[in-house]
């Protein structure tokens, strides 16, 4: 199980920074992989399914990714580290 952010060293937050550059470009390569089923299913057969359910999952996760972000930010920035 990861421990949370405020039970991290400055090193490892400091590590988990530099990850969290790299899986920014991962997430958004996803969202775009699913916006994109979204859009030909909507192009292909019309609204449905393969329409809401990526485009709603899109929204859970970036949702998430962004309070994710936000919480390294905000720890980081309590401890003063760039």
């Amino acid at each position: 199980m990861e421990k949370e952010l405020n039970e991290l060293t400055d090193q490892e937050l400091l590590e988990k920074k530099k990850k969290a550059k790299s899986e920014n470009v991962m997430n958004g390569v996803i969202l775009g992989v699913l916006i994109g089923i979204a859009v030909y299913s909507t192009v292909r057969n019309g609204l449905g399914l393969f329409t809401f359910l990526p485009v709603a999952f899109a929204l859970f996760a970036a949702n998430r990714w962004k309070k994710n972000g936000q919480a390294l930010e905000k720890e980081l920035n309590d401890r003063n580290l760039k």
